[in-house]
């Protein structure tokens, strides 16, 4: 079953590593096998890993879009979220933090990234 990306004029998005960038109209790009993507509103740059979830979200962001299970990838995604533990402060957290490290482990790093989407808004909301 393909994979439907309606995508604005203008917008970048990654498959398997390479940045795209769709032309100035609206446009239907559909991908008929299994690739690593990644829309650009889900796109963590290094300079905006600033929190403990912020550094985690990125850590599994690089081993998603290098194809990564192991190596340096996969021990700098176990520190953040080593750190990330330490710095949980409620059980839901916790909680949600080990779901994380789970989905990590078992290489559902697309998963592990809407986990750590949902940790990011949270901090944002209590921010505000």
């Amino acid at each position: 079953m393909p994979l439907k990306l309606s995508l604005k004029p203008g917008e970048t998005f990654v498959v398997n590593g390479a940045v795209v960038r769709n032309g100035d109209r609206r446009g239907v790009l559909l991908l008929e096998n299994q690739a690593r993507v990644l829309r650009e509103k889900d796109i963590l740059h290094p300079a905006q890993a600033t929190t403990p979830v912020r550094r985690a979200y990125f850590a599994v962001m690089q081993m998603y879009l290098l194809g990564e299970v192991d190596g340096p990838a996969y021990t700098q995604a176990a520190e953040s979220i080593a750190s990330l533990l330490a710095n949980a402060a409620q059980d839901e957290d916790r909680a949600d933090v080990l779901e994380i490290s789970a989905d990590v482990t078992a290489a559902d790093l697309y998963r592990a990234l809407s986990r750590c989407r949902k940790l990011m808004a949270r901090e944002t909301a209590e921010a505000a």
